[in-house]
C-alpha cells in the first residue's frame, strides 16, 4: 500500500478525523472502484472525489465529480443535476446521502440552514448570528443539538457539558462551500453512532480538492456582506486545499447585530476516502450583538416593534480552531481506518430571557463563559468473510473522547460583571465500543445485528460550593437491530429497532445545593439516559425518476431535555414518547428539473405525571395567584415546542450553463409551549427563491430572494414567565406601593408567548468567478 512517502506510523500518529461517515453498507460484493471525471482546466486540477454507493448493493465506491460548472465549488448554487452521482444508500428507509450540489442549491439565512436538506428537519435561529441554530426533528425541539448528532469531517460538533446547554452544536464556522457529502441516519439502530444520535445524525464530508479556483462575492440586505474563495493545488501525490471567508450582518433589528466573522479552512489528503489519508486545519471567529426573544404582550401594547429588544447589550462571542486527520485503507481481509481531532474552543454568552423576573432592580442579564480542550481518536476494522456459504461483513470499533472545560455563570447588567453563580472545572471522558455483523441470507433478504456499549466518567470541581463538586461515572449497553428485505419490483422493505443513549450535563450528576440558593437541596440527575426505538418503512424507484420513501417509527427517551428560560439552558425533565411518519419523495423527469417533497407527522407527549410541577401549580392556586400567573403552570403531558408536523418542498430548474433557479417551501407546525397547552406557537410557514446565470467557464451571478412573501411569522416560540416593568404585576410587587403579593407568584412571573420573528423580505445578490 502506497502513501506517498509517508509511512504508516507517521499517519497514525497524526491521527485527525474520522473518515467520511459510512453509510450502512452490506457484505461487500462489488469492488471498491476509483473513475476519474475529464479534466476541465488545462492545468492539472485534481477533480473534487466523493464516496457513493451502488444503487443496488450499497457497497461503497469512489465516483468523480460532475463537471466542474456544477460542483459545488465551482458553481455553489443552482447545480441542477445534483445528486447524480450518489445513489440512496440502503441501511433503513430513512438514511440517505445529500451531494454538496443539492445542498449548495438551497438559498439560506445561515449556514446552518443548508441542513434543511435533511429531510424532515428544521433549522432556524432565536439570538444572534454567531450562537448555534434551533434543530427540530421528528417531533423533537433538539434545542441547540441535544439528540442530533452533528459531525465535520468525522469530528463531532456537539458539545457535552456546555455552558449554554447540552449538545450544543455550532455550525457558524461550516462554509457551505466546502461541502461534498451529507450523510444522514435517522434512529438509533447502528453501532457506530453513539452520544446524542438517539433521534438522528448527520455526518457531513468536506471536498478534497476543487477544479478551478473560485471567488465570490455577496452583497444584501440589511448590511450583508460575505466574501469567499478556494483553490487547491497538487502537492506531492495529493491535493492541497485552502478556503476562506469574512463576512457581516446588522439584520433587520433596531439594534444591529454587528456580526463579523472570519473562518479558514486547509485540508492535505492524498487518495481516497477509503484508501488514503487527509490532514485538516481550521479558524474561526465570530463576535455579534443578538436582539434575543420579546414577550408577545410587549408587541401587542406597542411597547416594543417587532424587531426591538428589551435588552439591547446582548450579545456574544466566540472562537474555534481544529486539527484533524484520518487515514483510511482496504486489504485481501476488508477495510481499516482511524482518526483523531483537537478542538480548542471558547464562548461567552450575554442573554436576558426573564427580563425583570429574578431581579427587579438590575434585570436578570446573565453571562456563560466557557473555554474547552477537546480530544478524541477513533478506529475500526471491518472484515469480510463468509457464514453457512453466504456473504458476511463484520465491523468492531471504538471511540474515544475527552473534553476538558472551564464554565462559569455570573449575573451582569448591560454586560457589567455583578456577582458570580457558578464556576466549575469539569474533565469528562468516554469510550465506546461496538461490534456489528451483517449477513445476506439470500438475494432479498439481509440482516444486521449490532452492540455496542459506554462508559463515561467525569470530576467536576466546583470554584464556588464545595458541596457541588465529585465524581460520576456511568455505563450503558445498547443492543441493535436492522433488516432489509428485496428489492422486488424496485422496491425494498426495512426494520430496525434498538437502544441509545445521550449524556447529561457533568454538572447535574454531582450537583447537590442550588447554586442560587445552597439553602435548596437538588437531587442529582443521571449521568446517561437511556433511549430505545423501533422503525419501519419502505422505499420504492417503481416510477421512473421518482425516488419515495415511508417510515414510521416510535422513540421512548427515559428523560427529555428542555429549554429553561430563566436559566438560559437546559435541564432534564420527565420520560416521553413520540411515533409518527415521515413520507419523502424525490422526482427528476429530466436532468433540467429536480423536486423534492417531504410531511413529517409526530405525536409527543410524556409519560407519567409531573409531581413537582402539580404540586408548584397547586401552590400557586392556594396564593390567589392571578389569571396571567397561572395560565400555562398547571400539570400536562404535552412537550413543550414539540412540533407535530413538518413540511418542506422544492423545484431546482437549469442546465450545468444558462439559466437556473429553485423555488423552496418550509413549514413549522403549531407547538404546544407548554405543559398543559395553554399556550401554543403559531404555524410559520416561508417561502425562499434563487434565480441566476451561469457560464460555461464558471463564472456566475445570481439573486437569492428569503421569505420571498414577507411572511409575519416568528423562527421560534417559548411559552414562559417573565417580568417586565410595564407589567401590572411588577407594580404589584416591586413598585413604589407594593401589595404584598407572595413571593412564589413574583417570582413565577407574567406567563406568555416570548418570540423571535423571522427576518422581513431580503435580497442578496451573488458574483461568483473561477479561475
Amino acid at each position: 500500500m502506497r502513501w506517498g512517502g509517508v509511512s504508516l506510523g507517521v499517519l497514525m500518529a497524526a491521527l485527525a478525523q474520522q473518515a467520511h461517515a459510512h453509510p450502512e453498507r452490506p457484505p461487500a460484493e462489488l469492488p471498491t472502484v476509483d473513475v476519474d471525471a475529464p479534466k476541465r482546466s488545462s492545468r492539472p486540477k485534481p477533480q473534487v472525489r466523493r464516496e457513493v454507493q451502488s444503487p443496488r448493493a450499497g457497497a461503497p465506491r469512489t465516483a468523480a465529480a460532475v463537471p466542474a460548472a456544477a460542483t459545488s465549488a465551482a458553481a455553489p448554487s443552482g447545480a441542477p443535476n445534483v445528486g447524480s452521482g450518489a445513489a440512496r444508500p440502503q441501511g433503513m428507509a430513512s438514511e440517505t446521502v445529500i451531494t454538496g450540489e443539492e445542498i449548495n442549491a438551497r438559498p439560506a439565512t445561515r449556514p446552518g440552514e443548508v441542513l434543511e436538506a435533511v429531510p424532515g428537519l428544521i433549522v432556524t435561529q432565536h439570538s444572534g448570528e454567531g450562537k448555534a441554530n434551533q434543530y427540530f426533528l421528528r417531533g423533537y425541539n433538539l434545542d441547540h443539538g441535544t439528540d442530533l448528532a452533528l459531525f465535520v469531517d468525522g469530528v463531532p460538533v456537539n458539545m457535552r457539558t456546555h455552558a449554554h446547554g447540552q449538545g450544543y452544536a455550532d455550525l457558524n464556522w461550516l462554509m457551505p462551500e466546502t461541502i461534498g457529502r451529507v450523510d444522514v441516519r435517522k434512529g438509533l439502530y447502528f453501532a457506530d453512532e453513539g452520544d446524542f444520535a438517539s433521534v438522528g445524525s448527520v455526518h457531513i464530508g468536506l471536498v478534497d480538492s476543487v477544479p478551478k479556483a473560485i471567488a465570490q462575492m455577496t452583497a444584501g440586505s440589511f448590511g450583508y456582506r460575505r466574501f469567499f474563495g478556494m483553490d487547491s493545488v497538487h502537492v506531492g501525490d495529493g491535493h492541497l486545499l485552502i478556503a476562506g471567508e469574512a463576512g457581516r450582518y446588522d439584520g433587520p433589528w433596531t439594534t444591529p447585530d454587528d456580526a463579523k466573522k472570519l473562518n479558514g479552512l486547509m485540508r492535505y489528503s492524498q487518495g481516497t476516502a477509503t484508501d488514503g489519508f487527509s490532514i485538516t486545519g481550521m479558524a474561526y471567529a465570530n463576535r455579534w450583538t443578538s436582539t434575543d426573544q420579546v414577550p408577545e404582550r410587549a408587541i401587542a401594547s406597542g411597547l416594543l416593534g417587532r424587531y426591538d429588544a428589551v435588552d439591547p447589550t446582548d450579545g456574544g462571542r466566540t472562537n474555534r480552531f481544529a486539527l484533524s486527520g484520518r487515514v483510511a485503507g482496504t486489504d485481501e481481509a476488508g477495510s481499516w481506518k482511524a482518526n483523531a481531532y483537537v478542538v480548542k474552543s471558547q464562548l461567552d454568552l450575554t442573554n436576558n430571557f426573564t427580563y425583570w423576573l429574578r431581579d427587579p432592580d438590575n434585570g436578570d442579564q446573565f453571562h456563560q463563559h466557557e473555554d474547552r480542550l477537546m480530544l478524541g481518536a477513533n478506529a475500526s476494522r471491518t472484515l469480510t468473510g463468509s457464514f453457512a456459504g453466504r456473504p458476511m461483513e463484520t465491523t468492531f470499533g471504538i471511540q474515544t473522547r475527552y473534553d476538558d472545560i472551564a464554565l462559569a455563570l455570573s449575573y451582569t447588567k448591560q454586560r457589567d460583571y455583578l456577582s458570580t453563580v457558578r464556576n466549575d472545572k469539569v474533565g469528562e471522558g468516554s469510550v465506546g465500543l461496538y461490534v456489528e455483523n451483517t449477513v445476506r441470507w439470500t438475494d432479498w433478504l439481509r440482516t444486521t445485528v449490532g452492540y455496542r456499549g459506554d462508559y463515561y466518567q467525569t470530576h467536576v470541581y466546583s470554584l464556588t460550593n464545595g458541596n457541588n463538586s465529585g465524581d460520576a461515572a456511568a455505563g450503558l449497553g445498547s443492543p441493535k437491530f436492522r433488516m432489509v428485505i428485496g428489492p422486488f419490483e424496485k422496491t425494498e422493505f426495512f426494520l430496525g429497532a434498538g437502544y441509545g443513549m445521550h449524556s447529561n450535563d457533568a454538572r447535574g450528576a454531582t450537583t447537590t445545593e442550588d447554586p442560587a440558593d445552597p439553602a435548596n437541596r437538588l437531587a442529582s440527575s443521571a449521568l446517561l439516559v437511556r433511549t430505545k426505538g423501533a422503525e419501519a418503512g419502505v422505499r420504492t424507484r417503481i416510477i421512473p425518476g421518482l425516488d419515495s420513501s415511508l417510515s414510521i417509527f416510535l422513540l421512548n427517551q427515559d428523560s427529555e431535555i428542555l429549554f429553561s428560560g430563566d436559566a438560559g439552558d437546559t435541564s432534564a425533565s420527565q420520560p416521553s414518547r413520540r411515533y409518527g411518519f415521515e413520507l419523502t419523495h424525490r422526482y427528476r423527469p429530466a436532468s433540467w428539473i429536480d423536486i423534492d417533497a417531504e410531511l413529517a407527522m409526530t405525536h409527543a407527549r410524556f409519560v407519567g405525571s409531573d409531581n413537582d410541577q402539580a404540586a408548584a401549580y397547586a401552590q400557586l392556586v392556594g396564593l390567589t395567584a392571578p389569571p396571567e400567573v397561572l395560565r400555562g403552570n398547571a400539570p400536562g403531558n404535552y412537550i413543550p415546542n414539540a412540533p407535530s408536523m413538518i413540511a418542506s418542498a422544492g423545484i431546482t430548474l437549469g442546465e450545468t450553463t444558462g439559466w437556473f433557479g429553485s423555488l423552496r417551501w418550509r413549514y413549522l407546525g403549531a407547538t404546544p409551549l407548554t405543559e398543559d397547552n395553554d399556550f401554543r406557537s403559531t404555524a410559520t410557514s416561508v417561502f425562499n427563491g434563487r434565480i441566476g446565470f451561469r457560464d460555461a467557464n464558471g463564472w456566475r451571478i445570481q439573486l437569492d430572494v428569503l421569505n420571498l412573501f414577507n411572511t409575519k411569522a416568528n423562527q421560534i416560540s417559548y411559552g414562559y414567565g417573565s417580568l417586565l416593568r410595564s407589567d401590572q404585576l411588577y407594580q404589584d410587587c416591586y413598585g413604589s406601593a407594593p401589595k404584598g403579593i407572595p413571593a412564589q407568584v413574583c417570582q413565577t412571573g407574567v406567563m406568555d408567548r416570548v418570540l423571535h420573528p423571522i427576518e422581513p423580505l431580503t435580497f442578496r445578490v451573488t458574483v461568483a468567478g473561477t479561475f
